[in-house]
């Protein structure tokens, strides 16, 4: 009788949690048990840094059509709310690069905004 060795299973489970453990510095890149441990951290890191990488962005992007905003000479709220009552739906990211590369387009965007408030 010959024993079970649990050989290939058990070897491809291992060599999936090393693979995605290579690149990290000392014995966790090559020790499974350890591997194991710091493969899982990353993966709910990655996990919840996706999602809040969103958010970010949208920090980022908010900050950027302020400022242009505000040396147009209105408040990112008073922007944002001008261009909702003329009826423009642009999301943030696309008004951010508005600001950033395209400032003739921005600045008639702001001009909307400003005929829409003062009335």
């Amino acid at each position: 009788m010959t024993r079970a060795k649990r050989g290939f299973k058990a070897r491809r489970r291992r060599k999936k949690i090393l693979a995605l453990a290579s690149g990290f510095r000392g014995s966790r890149k090559n020790r499974f048990r350890t591997a194991i441990h710091v493969v899982r951290r990353a993966l709910t890191f990655s996990y919840r840094d996706r999602r809040a990488r969103r958010g970010d962005f949208r920090k980022l992007w908010i900050v950027r059509i302020n400022a242009a905003a505000r040396a147009g000479g209105l408040k990112y709220s008073e922007f944002m709310h001008g261009l909702k009552v003329r009826g423009i739906t642009l999301d943030r990211s696309v008004l951010a690069e508005l600001a950033l590369h395209d400032e003739p387009a921005f600045t008639k965007l702001l001009q909307e905004a400003k005929t829409a408030l003062a009335r």
